[in-house]
């Protein structure tokens, strides 16, 4: 039995500060992970990070620390680490090629978090395809079209491509043209059209509609009209102006006129 206390003791004396040492790191780090991790959450909470993104940094903050606490704890213990980098190493390099498309999607995810192109609701054309915002998450970005589809699109076509939001903006500036015949009274015609626009309470006052004469067509005199209104009112306006238009300018005896060819034919005398 001294035998043994007496081993024990020799042991103690010689590993004992070693282990404590090393249990003191995994302690006193798994405190401090823990301490990091919250600040990192509250900072990224603070800035308004969607809550997605903010869980996944969280998740890979926690680990990387633990990881760096567990490798120290180690090395205290005088357990060579170097080959344990080199493995996690080449794990992380080989998984990076498996999953390169992912982890591309998801850097762009991140930046789209971050950036804020756009956000839920917006009208956008991104990725080769339209439609309003329903979801955007870490690897995709999930589109409804007007006919009610659902669009998946990959984050990383999206920040590859140019992104066009019609949502971004409070107001926007419709751009149409109506062309009359060129024998129709082109003051008449641009009255009419003007006064349209100052009948309708959705255009904008500031910035004025503009109404000129755009070109001198092949077939028709072409009147370039921009009115500027809110978003919310853009297609509203644009289709009931449409059929304003239609409307006054038959009652007003305005051709509207469509492409046509004339052909002349001349006959030839036999010699």
């Amino acid at each position: 039995m001294g035998n043994w206390l007496e081993i024990i003791g020799q042991w103690g004396s010689q590993y004992g500060p070693t282990l404590l040492g090393a249990l003191a790191i995994l302690i006193v780090g798994r405190l401090l992970t823990g301490v990091l991790a919250g600040v990192v959450k509250r900072l990224m909470n603070r800035a308004g990070t969607d809550d997605m993104l903010t869980g996944f940094v969280v998740s890979i903050t926690r680990i990387a620390l633990l990881t760096f606490v567990v490798l120290a704890a180690l090395n205290t213990l005088g357990v060579q680490t170097t080959s344990f980098v080199a493995i996690i190493g080449a794990a992380g390099l080989a998984i990076g090629f498996a999953l390169q498309g992912s982890l591309a999607n998801f850097a762009s995810g991140v930046m789209l978090v971050i950036f804020r192109p756009f956000k839920t609701g917006d009208y956008v054309e991104a990725g080769g395809s339209s439609g309003s915002v329903e979801e955007i998450t870490i690897f995709n970005t999930v589109l409804k079209t007007p006919d009610n589809k659902k669009v998946i699109v990959p984050n990383s076509k999206i920040t590859g491509d140019n992104i066009t939001n019609y949502s971004a903006q409070e107001m926007r500036r419709i751009d149409m043209v109506f062309g009359i015949g060129y024998d129709d009274d082109l003051r008449q015609a641009k009255r009419s059209l003007e006064q349209m626009l100052a009948e309708d309470e959705r255009v904008l006052k500031d910035p004025a509609p503009q109404v000129a004469v755009l070109e001198l067509a092949d077939s028709s005199v072409n009147f370039a009209v921009r009115p500027w209104v809110k978003t919310g009112d853009y297609w509203d306006v644009y289709f009931d102006l449409t059929e304003k238009v239609k409307l006054a300018f038959d009652e007003q005896g305005i051709s509207i006129p469509f492409p046509q060819t004339d052909v002349h034919l001349h006959q030839v005398a036999a010699g």
